[in-house]
């Protein structure tokens, strides 16, 4: 009886040593992949700039779909969503409503396995890609998504600027605790000696500035009047190309919202169908371009392959009116040529000013700063004119 259990026992680990390097060697089966590649390199990426003179092309992301074999994964489908880095409330970035949001949503075709898009992005931080891909065919291949980062840093410019602004503020500061600590008579019926007053005086007329500046600021926003990011809201010029155009038997559409809000995406589509019958068609090229309108800069681009209808979500974080034009090709292999032509559509883009704690906490920081300047200013100048203690003399 004990022999029968103890053959029973070793049966039974060595098939749980079976199902356990079973499972290991399952989960480290090669499996499909997303292969990112960037130009210019990940190294190099840095957020908009929104004050510079010469603006930066869009940065070129590159999304290829490859087997466990490292082939690519032809005749797919491949949806793209690149979510903004989450909100940083005590250390914001350029354009804090867009913290946190959708920034685009595209569906492709991708026959070749491959998609590239162009696209500008807003702010500092750690981007997410969530890829999703499909087969065109049923049981191509086995459908699987993916989740990216794309980490942009800081642009260098921003930390000197605000070096330099810290220094002024603790200059101005140490000036002023350098006075305060200064030993100073008090006439008769004063409660402060008179420069201090001033002093005072100056730092609260300062302080009753800025928080006019923000209260009004904020009281704009929500009236609809408030200044969007660095520049007013402006109606956006009205385009001469109409959004439906037919050209040699095609007829090509673009529709979607004529307006959008910074913060939330827009939804537009292309449509490309047979004027005579009205069926979609699917040998044709598409290529997008979205351009902000008062700095000319490309926010987005995507130059692919379409069934006949493409759809996409696109958020403008600039709030500035911008131009989408669409313009379409024969594709290699295309029966019916024809020359390219495109349509076009403006997009009146509302502004929305930071919201009223994200400018109360940058006046914490200014403040701060000056308060810091003033403790220092002033310890340093009464230390100096602390009167040296009389050495006793031997009688």
């Amino acid at each position: 009886m004990p022999k029968l259990k103890l053959s029973a026992f070793i049966s039974a680990i060595c098939l749980m040593s079976l199902m356990f390097y079973g499972v290991m060697g399952f989960s480290q089966t090669p499996r499909s992949t997303i292969r990112l590649t960037t130009d210019p390199p990940l190294n190099q990426l840095v957020p908009f700039e929104a004050e510079a003179e010469i603006n930066e092309p869009p940065a070129r992301l590159t999304l290829e779909a490859v087997d466990a074999a490292g082939q690519p994964l032809t005749n797919a489908k491949i949806r793209v969503q690149i979510l903004t880095p989450s909100k940083t409330p005590w250390f914001t970035t350029d354009f804090p409503i867009v913290e946190g949001t959708k920034l685009l949503d595209i569906d492709a075709i991708s026959p070749q396995g491959k998609l590239q898009l162009q696209q500008t992005f807003p702010i500092r931080g750690t981007y997410q890609l969530l890829v999703d891909v499909t087969p065109q065919s049923t049981n191509a291949f086995t459908p699987f998504q993916q989740t990216l980062t794309l980490s942009i840093p800081e642009n260098w410019i921003k930390y000197r600027n605000f070096a330099i602004l810290a220094a002024v503020l603790l200059a101005v500061g140490l000036v002023g605790g350098w006075i305060i600590g200064g030993r100073q008579s008090i006439q008769p019926g004063e409660i402060a000696p008179q420069r201090v007053r001033l002093l005072l005086s100056g730092a609260v007329i300062v302080a009753i500035a800025a928080l006019l500046y923000v209260n009004v600021s904020a009281e704009m926003a929500q009236s609809e009047m408030s200044m969007p990011m660095s520049h007013m809201t402006e109606s956006a010029p009205k385009s001469d190309a109409p959004a439906v155009k037919q050209v040699q038997g095609l007829e090509m559409r673009l529709t979607g919202d004529k307006s959008a809000i910074v913060g939330q995406p827009a939804r537009l589509q292309v449509n490309v169908i047979d004027a005579q019958t009205k069926q979609p068609v699917s040998d044709v090229k598409l290529k997008v371009t979205a351009t902000q309108l008062e700095n000319n800069w490309i926010a987005f681009a995507y130059e692919g392959r379409t069934a006949g209808q493409f759809s996409w979500q696109q958020q403008f974080f600039d709030g500035a009116p911008h131009k989408v034009e669409v313009e379409i090709s024969p594709s290699s292999d295309a029966v019916r040529k024809f020359q390219p032509f495109q349509v076009e559509q403006t997009i009146d883009v509302e502004g929305v000013a930071p919201p009223l704690q994200v400018r109360l906490t940058g006046l914490v920081y200014f403040t701060s700063l000056i308060a810091v300047g003033l403790l220092v200013g002033s310890s340093i100048r009464r230390r100096r004119q602390r009167p040296s203690r009389a050495t006793p003399q031997n009688s």
